[in-house]
């Protein structure tokens, strides 16, 4: 009776520390399966959701029985940064009227509190050394994971659950074609990409911390996973970083081995320096003068990045590629559209015809790939616009729709200066806590914080192209990183 008392005793003392370790698999391995659409969007109520409500009801119910505790440090950043969000949502919602649909406005304000609230969570399982390494080592298991089912993905045909767009964000399940982008349990690939981003300068950290060969195969297998996602800004935010890493840290020698793995994989792959070179493309386009419409003859398959409207006019303007046939294919489908929509009549055909050549101008360009296109037209001058129109507040939570893809651009888009300058103080304030406590510490725990500052360096790389904080999966994989790190060297600062 005494054992099985000592049992829950210890259970009861460690239950959110427990929960935790389940929600650190439960993340990135569980599917995106929605569990409640949202009503005008295809935002969804998930598992995650209701398996982060029950652990925070837990912390609060542990934390007012004092068997955790608080980081009181970071109370009043948090709070501020909160109350930003909801003086802007209940502007914008209220008053300004910026937000179409409240109730959605609402839950992206709560969503931000969901993911961050992990940081509290975290960090109160820290009490000894011997917690940080059980609870991270965990971490690297369930990566691990993921990266097997993403190989099963790539070569085994394992199904995919992806949120890209509206249809698919109902739950469907999936399965790959061979040249698609891998995207493992995640809702898409770059989340997927920039999980690993931020994983790999800490796995690299723990190998050179730990001498154990398990990290360099988890480097290597994460590597792999993360150029099948093709995911550029992601390769990128790697090579940053990574390279960053090994010179910070004076490992020159592994340096070297990392660019010829690095460099290997690429050509073994082929995808990466595929969408690398699709980016920007020399071509000669037509621009219809009348209406400034752009027509870009390519074929469009799924394993082409077509190009998008989106184009610089090069000064050299030399007749290059013959587009005449193209320019009467454009001619035929724009008249054939204007005939069924009864914008003419048959005799006015030939002359509508004679028209809309004579407008199509032939331009040499250089022109963007959709993806990037994308951004330059539409998503990032909403975003500006949203910032112009209110500087202080922004247009609110959600005003910017699901995507925004940069998170800079949303953050001042929607929560204007007031958010913006809210949340970078945070993020501020956890890389000085860990860097000041590094410096005093031995060497294990320097390299381990390093790996995380730069885990941190690339994940900010990556949110200029994505909205990385903002996807689900790697919102509550940071915050719980964070709190982790946070409750490791906490006690450390304390003591400077």
């Amino acid at each position: 009776m005494k054992k099985l008392l000592n049992w829950f005793k210890q259970f009861d003392e460690n239950l959110v520390k427990i929960l935790l370790i389940g929600f650190i698999f439960f993340v990135p391995l569980w599917p995106k399966l929605p569990f409640k659409m949202v009503d005008y969007t295809y935002v969804a109520i998930r598992f995650d959701d209701i398996y982060l409500a029950i652990l925070a009801f837990i912390f609060l119910i542990q934390l007012l029985r004092k068997k955790v505790s608080l980081n009181k440090k970071f109370i009043l950043p948090f709070a501020f940064f909160f109350s930003a969000v909801f003086i802007s949502f209940f502007w914008n919602s209220y008053v300004s009227k910026n937000i179409e649909f409240p109730h959605l406005g609402l839950l992206h304000s709560l969503r931000r509190i969901e993911y961050m609230i992990l940081f509290f969570i975290a960090s109160s399982t820290i009490k000894t050394k011997k917690d940080f390494f059980q609870i991270i080592s965990y971490f690297f298991i369930a990566l691990l994971l993921v990266i097997l089912y993403g190989l099963g993905q790539k070569f085994l045909n394992f199904p995919a659950v992806q949120t890209m767009n509206p249809e698919f964000a109902k739950g469907y399940i999936l399965y790959l074609t061979p040249e698609a982008r891998i995207s493992a349990t995640f809702g898409g690939h770059y989340d997927l990409a920039i999980y690993l981003v931020m994983a790999i300068p800490i796995i690299l950290s723990f190998y050179f911390a730990k001498k154990n060969h398990f990290f360099i195969y988890l480097f290597i297998g994460a590597l792999l996973i993360l150029l099948f996602t093709s995911s550029r800004s992601s390769f990128i935010a790697y090579s940053v970083a990574t390279v960053a890493f090994l010179i910070f840290i004076r490992k020159y020698k592994f340096l070297i081995f990392v660019l010829i793995v690095t460099v290997g994989l690429v050509f073994m792959t082929g995808e990466t320096s595929k969408r690398f070179l699709k980016t920007f493309q020399v071509k000669r386009i037509l621009v219809d003068d009348r209406t400034g419409a752009v027509y870009i003859g390519q074929t469009i398959t799924t394993k082409e990045l077509p190009a998008g409207s989106f184009y610089i006019k090069l000064k050299d303007q030399s007749k290059g590629d013959n587009l005449d046939k193209f320019r009467n294919q454009i001619v035929l489908e724009k008249t054939r559209e204007a005939t069924i929509s009864g914008e003419l009549s048959s005799f006015d055909e030939k002359k509508y015809m004679a028209t809309l050549s004579a407008n199509l101008r032939s331009v040499n360009t250089v022109v963007s790939d959709i993806s990037m296109a994308t951004r330059f037209q539409v998503e990032w001058p909403r975003a500006i616009n949203a910032f112009k129109k209110s500087p202080l507040l922004g247009t609110g939570p959600s005003s910017l729709t699901e995507a925004t893809d940069g998170d800079y651009f949303r953050w001042l888009g929607e929560l204007g200066l007031l958010g913006t300058i809210a949340f970078l103080n945070i993020l501020f304030l956890i890389l000085k806590m860990i860097w000041t406590s590094v410096k005093k510490l031995g060497f294990e725990e320097k390299l381990i914080g390093y790996g995380f500052i730069f885990g941190f360096f690339a994940l900010f790389i990556n949110a200029s192209y994505i909205d990385a904080f903002e996807a689900s999966k790697v919102a509550y994989t940071f915050w719980t990183l964070a709190g982790l790190f946070i409750g490791y060297y906490g006690s450390t600062y304390e003591k400077t």
